[in-house]
């Protein structure tokens, strides 16, 4: 509770399930059948909390995906009623999120049709990877190129929302007023949310034996600060209703947006055109590589979430399993509902921890929340001015703009600077073009690290040669050639140890080199001693009966066994701890 008027959130409830396997499909039983008044309270004000956070962004967010605002509220709470059944951890709140809506501007052309469409699919497509398991393609995209698709994303949506009044402030006209008006009501809205979020910051936590007093207004505060962009936006919204009701509006309004819940039905598979109908192949056809990346970037922005506010609910929450159910079918029943793509919220996720939420049960109030404004609400935004929800996105995106990861790679790992550049700047160009070309750079240097191990080699009577990683075939020519190289360039030519004792697994073109080896040596009267082998690693060997094969458990029985006593390792070079037998 942020300002201690009670007890500190109880754990979330974790009882001994008599069918463990049906409180995995359905995590809500692992909570409901112990769930009490305490945590009823919590959930009520985590999720009112959240429902204020929601709705303004709902209608910002809509503007980025170039949609009507109420695609944006239809968006927003059939989300927050699946995860309550099917979600795992408590924190997290699915709806439409910046990154998204920048991807359905993308792939949906600013198309309702296309828009619903990609929900439906998106849906299935991630309830197919978590049926089949296949939540570990999400292991290829690497920490550079999201950042630098995240970094990308919030550069474009904040100009996004900025050129228009930029450009209208330096062109005449008779709509100049009016401009500035949107201009300076924007700028005043990014000054309030900034300080609104800088004093929550610095709010320090209320004591429970503080006055009473002392702890209403600590609350108050918090609430002011955490509900910002409702509070803002609703003064924005006073604003513009003063000026219309005294008969002049410097202000651009929001305007008429549809009263009454959506209609529940399936999404159209076909659209409507001037020059006929838009069949479902050609949709499909239209979104194109959208149907691979929203799905994944969704469950991406998930996973993350789900990884960095504590503890999961009853059930696993894995890339394979509830988590992808649970947004597949998100957005395969949001789609019923006109909803465009959704994923977890990074924001409203902290503000739902922050509130104190005890179980997913929080989501029910804040979906019933937006079916509230929906059905009663909506002529009250007509009032909003589109600047406050610029500024509500801007205050939204901008913290995603990561300016320290360029710093922190250039001291940890200069090579990961490739992606994420890669990513960053294509990301301007093509969303599309940036996170695939980010996925291939990251996967060149991954396959460059497989095919070219470090090999550490240490001269004397004979040479001792110790791969750093495990071999696969991309590595064996290396290997070979770095062997042959030193090995037989030597006057005279010299033994070879291997010493194998950081590699656990080899494949069939490894043995295949491995056999060319020996017979290379052979050939010029050298032999090859493998040490430290570990036992996968032997079995293969011995089963591939390579002439001439020998192995020793350590480097000083492999030098006796080559006869060169002098072979001993350098200093500070770990000893092999196998013990796999005598040579052969």
């Amino acid at each position: 509770d942020p300002a201690g008027l009670a007890g500190a959130a109880p754990a979330m409830p974790v009882p001994v399930p008599r069918c463990p396997g049906v409180r995995t499909k359905l995590p809500v039983l692992g909570w409901l059948p112990r769930y009490s008044g305490a945590w009823l309270q919590l959930d009520l004000v985590a999720g009112l909390t959240v429902g204020l956070t929601v709705v303004p962004q709902a209608l910002a967010y809509a503007e980025v995906a170039g949609l009507p605002l109420q695609y944006g509220l239809y968006s927003s709470f059939m989300g927050c009623f699946v995860y309550c059944f099917l979600g795992t951890a408590k924190d997290v709140t699915l709806g439409p999120t910046a990154i998204m809506s920048l991807l359905v501007s993308s792939y949906a052309f600013h198309e309702p049709v296309y828009a619903v469409l990609l929900a439906f699919l998106s849906g299935c497509i991630q309830l197919a990877m978590g049926l089949l398991h296949l939540g570990f393609l999400l292991d290829f995209i690497s920490s550079p190129v999201i950042k630098g698709f995240t970094s990308a994303a919030s550069v474009t949506i904040s100009f996004g929302q900025v050129k228009v009044q930029s450009a209208s402030l330096l062109s005449p006209g008779a709509g100049r007023a009016a401009e500035a008006g949107d201009a300076v009501l924007g700028l005043a809205c990014l000054a309030a949310l900034a300080g609104l979020r800088a004093m929550k910051s610095r709010l320090p936590r209320a004591a429970p034996v503080a006055p009473l007093a002392a702890r209403i207004s600590h609350l108050i505060v918090w609430t002011s600060a955490t509900a910002r962009n409702a509070l803002v936006v609703l003064f924005a919204g006073l604003v513009a209703y003063s000026f219309q009701a005294m008969g002049s509006q410097p202000l651009t309004l929001t305007g008429s947006i549809p009263q009454g819940l959506p209609t529940f039905r399936l999404p159209r598979f076909s659209m409507a055109a001037p020059n006929g109908t838009v069949p479902f192949q050609t949709m499909v056809e239209d979104m194109g590589v959208g149907l691979a990346v929203v799905p994944l970037m969704g469950l991406l922005e998930t996973v993350a979430i789900a990884k960095a506010f504590g503890t999961a609910a009853p059930g696993p929450c894995t890339r394979g399993g509830a988590l992808q159910g649970a947004r597949g079918f998100a957005n395969i029943l949001g789609s019923f509902v006109s909803s465009y793509p959704i994923t977890g919220s990074f924001g409203r996720t902290a503000v739902n921890a922050q509130s104190g939420v005890c179980t997913p049960a929080g989501g029910l109030v804040t979906g019933a929340l937006v079916l509230l404004s929906l059905a009663y609400l909506t002529s009250l935004f007509y009032y909003i001015p589109k600047a406050a929800l610029a500024a509500v996105i801007v205050s939204a995106v901008l913290p995603m703009f990561d300016a320290g990861i360029f710093r922190t790679l250039w001291r940890v790992k200069r090579l990961d600077l490739v992606p994420l550049c890669v990513t960053f700047l294509l990301c301007f160009w093509e969303v599309q073009y940036g996170i695939v070309a980010g996925m291939l750079v990251s996967g060149i240097l991954l396959l460059y690290s497989i095919a070219r191990p470090p090999v550490k080699v240490s001269e004397g009577d004979a040479l001792l040669v110790q791969p750093g990683s495990s071999l696969h075939f991309p590595a064996i020519e290396h290997l070979r050639d770095t062997i042959c190289s030193r090995a037989l360039a030597a006057s005279p030519p010299r033994s070879v140890i291997l010493d194998c004792c950081h590699i656990s697994s080899i494949d069939y073109t490894v043995v295949v080199g491995l056999a060319e080896l020996l017979r290379e040596l052979r050939k010029h009267g050298r032999s090859l001693a493998f040490c430290g082998l570990q036992d996968p690693v032997l079995q293969v060997l011995l089963a591939a009966e390579l002439e001439g094969f020998q192995h020793f458990p350590s480097r000083e029985e492999a030098g006796e066994g080559l006869g060169c006593p002098r072979c001993s390792p350098q200093a500070g070079v770990p000893q092999a701890a196998a013990k796999q037998g005598s040579g052969r």
